[in-house]
């Protein structure tokens, strides 16, 4: 009441996704409703969900397809009446609407994802289907709608609506209005389905099967509860005629014209108005209502073209044909070159291949290096805080070692990634700064940025520049893949498939996917803990029938430096050794470390030694008391293992050399 009193022209928000013929309920329903808003003086933005019609499963032959969908659906609305004058009505297409206002859609959408959790849409297979409803939610805000007109089926989405305008303090919620869902003609089935096309009238039904149809239909003698036909009497005729005229013979009480529902329903429950009298007034009624739409798609070339396509390919898809298509990348420059071509494709693979604790898969890497002079290695880091040493000295040695063999390095950085996982709480600004920052030790610790072989990428930036082909990656990896699936990669954010998630935790693993195919990567260059994620591509490559797979390298994950922790956590400053860390951090860290005389397995100083020390090195000096022996250089990890196991190199003696070596590395 308090918006329809204070604006003149309230913003409406009705969507529907062009799916396959159109049924009555969303073609005269949708009329009489928006014609009833724009008569209140309501401005109707017609959201046509193209993207959606492919996330939701719903189309054959992919966007192409679902355009003619759309624009059939739209002749509809035109020949049927449609009040679409003085702009009353927009019809806006979700996918060059988005497209176009990338910048304001999708951090909008991954906001919406991050507060609302997982649970509300759980039992759906799709992971597309989860993130779907998070889509729907962000268009009203997109959209800047003052009203949502909705089926009661979208109740999840006002939930989500309520829910984001109580989070963003938004005085002014959306207000929902939700219609009635009509039901199928079938005993027992709450909403019509397209599925099976013989009992839900649909819009370009010709007379026979209209009347066909109602002849089947369920409709109870004296039973008003669950009748469809009563419902299409209440929800489709009387509204549209203002009035249901039977037409019987004198014995069976003559013709009567009803002008209200109540009044059919009187009549009805106490037998004075039967079935057999009903429905061929009611198919009459609908086959007045359908008529117009029949004589447009007779006589209109451009509409009987549509409806061609839509009748012929408007069965629910069999295999997942994807809203994405690559396209192939630019061949390589030949006229680039540098020291890496003297090499010998053996030779690099041996150095490339010494990156990664696992190869999947060796053939596919020495193939690649022996064709191609400069491959594309994609290599990401979300931007949450400080530095350890392990993603600044492993990865500047891993990154350098990669461009010595002619390898290109996009260093992704995953700042919308941070933002999902809320990182820094959240704040993009200060996510910018902590991404900097790691740029500036990489810078200062000497990786290769030399010959523009290594560029760091801001993903917002990136996708914001291309949302039309990332997005509509994105979301063929969620469609095409479960939410068990999905769930199985949140390893990558630190969490377990136990862990309470959000929406935008099921779509980070899709975009992380989707990250090496928009980036167009050959090798992915990534820890273990990112493995599953990257196995998902791979395995989206058997989806889209991709031959040339990326390769996947996964480095070693560095262990936190207390017993038993597998992995270094910056909640524990103790366990790990940070980029910035000074001297005498760094010494009283490697002091109170794990280190059991004469223990390997589990060791995290040894494991420094060997993943940071000798690759940066080639070298691990000790330096002793003359009583504790002589001063000895270690120059391979094998040496100085057995020295340790027999005793012969003590923990006293292994801490301080450590310790001394990382200083002068970080110095």
């Amino acid at each position: 009441m308090n918006l329809l009193a204070e604006k003149p022209q309230p913003i409406c928000y009705d969507g529907f996704v062009p799916s396959a013929r159109m049924h009555i309920a969303e073609g005269v329903m949708k009329i009489i409703n928006v014609n009833k808003l724009t008569s209140a003086g309501c401005k109707v933005n017609i959201w046509i969900e193209d993207y959606f019609a492919c996330l939701s499963n719903k189309s054959v032959g992919g966007m192409e397809y679902v355009s003619s969908v759309g624009n059939y659906s739209i002749e509809i609305w035109k020949a049927l009446g449609m009040n679409l004058e003085r702009g009353k009505v927009e019809f806006l297409w979700s996918s060059e609407e988005t497209n176009s206002r990338a910048a304001e859609y999708w951090p909008l959408v991954l906001d919406i994802a991050r507060i609302n959790k997982l649970n509300i849409m759980s039992d759906l297979d799709e992971a597309a289907q989860i993130i779907y409803p998070g889509l729907q939610c962000a268009d009203i805000f997109f959209l800047e709608a003052d009203i949502c007109q909705l089926g009661r089926n979208s109740r999840e989405v006002s939930a989500l609506s309520s829910a984001y305008s109580y989070y963003i303090k938004e005085k002014h919620r959306p207000i929902i209005l939700s219609d009635r869902v009509l039901p199928d003609l079938q005993q027992g089935k709450e909403k019509l389905a397209k599925s099976d096309t013989s009992f839900a009238i649909f819009m370009d039904d010709d007379e026979v099967d209209v009347n066909l149809k109602i002849k089947k239909a369920y409709c109870p003698p004296k039973v008003v509860e669950g009748n469809p036909c009563l419902e299409y009497i209440k929800y489709i005729t009387l509204p549209w005629f203002n009035e249901f005229k039977v037409e019987r013979k004198v014995e069976n009480g003559g013709s009567k014209t009803f002008t209200s529902y109540e009044e059919i329903i009187a009549d009805y429950e106490c037998g004075e108005l039967h079935p057999s009298d009903l429905k061929p007034a009611l198919s009459k009624a609908l086959n007045v209502i359908l008529q117009p739409v029949r004589d447009h798609f007779k006589h209109n070339a451009h509409a009987k073209e549509l409806l061609k396509i839509v009748k012929k390919n408007g069965k629910r898809r069999s295999a997942k044909s994807g809203l994405f298509k690559e396209t192939k990348s630019h061949p390589f420059d030949p006229t680039k070159s540098n020291s890496a071509t003297q090499m010998s494709a053996e030779e690099k693979f041996k150095i490339v291949r010494s990156v990664a604790e696992e190869c999947l898969k060796e053939d596919e890497l020495m193939n690649l290096l022996a064709k191609k002079p400069h491959p594309i290695c994609y290599d990401g880091f979300e931007p949450s805080g400080r530095m350890h040493i392990a993603q600044g000295v492993m990865k500047t040695i891993n990154v350098n070692k990669l461009t010595s063999t002619g390898c290109k390095v996009k260093m992704w950085i995953a700042d919308w990634f941070a933002q999902l996982n809320n990182k820094m709480g959240g704040d993009m600004e200060k996510i910018k700064i902590v991404g900097e920052y790691l740029i500036e030790i990489w810078k200062a610790v000497g990786m290769n940025l030399k010959d523009g072989q290594i560029e760091f990428l801001w993903a917002s930036e990136e996708i914001s520049s291309r949302p039309h082909d990332y997005w509509p990656l994105v979301l063929d990896i969620a469609w095409r893949n479960n939410l068990n699936r999905i769930k199985r990669c949140i390893q990558i954010m630190g969490r377990s498939e136990q862990d309470e998630l959000t929406i935008a935790q099921i779509f980070y693993p899709c975009m992380q996917c989707g990250d090496i195919f928009f980036l167009k990567a050959d090798i992915c260059q990534l820890g273990m803990d990112q493995r599953k994620v990257n196995v998902l591509a791979r395995e989206y490559c058997d989806d889209i029938k991709r031959k040339n797979k990326p390769i996947i390298l996964s480095h070693h994950m560095l262990p936190g430096l207390q017993q038993g922790q597998e992995k270094m956590s910056k909640s524990d400053p103790l366990s790990a050794i940070f980029m910035d860390d000074d001297e005498a951090d760094v010494n009283v860290k490697i002091k109170q470390a794990y280190c059991p005389p004469k223990v390997v397995e589990g060791n995290p100083c040894l494991e420094y030694i060997q993943y940071l020390i000798f690759p940066w090195f080639h070298e691990f000096k000790v330096e002793r008391h003359t009583t504790d022996g002589s001063e000895k250089t270690f120059t391979s990890f094998e040496e100085l293992v057995a020295a340790y196991t027999c005793g012969e190199l003590l923990p006293d003696d292994l801490k301080p050399s450590l310790s001394k070596a990382l200083n002068r590395i970080l110095q």
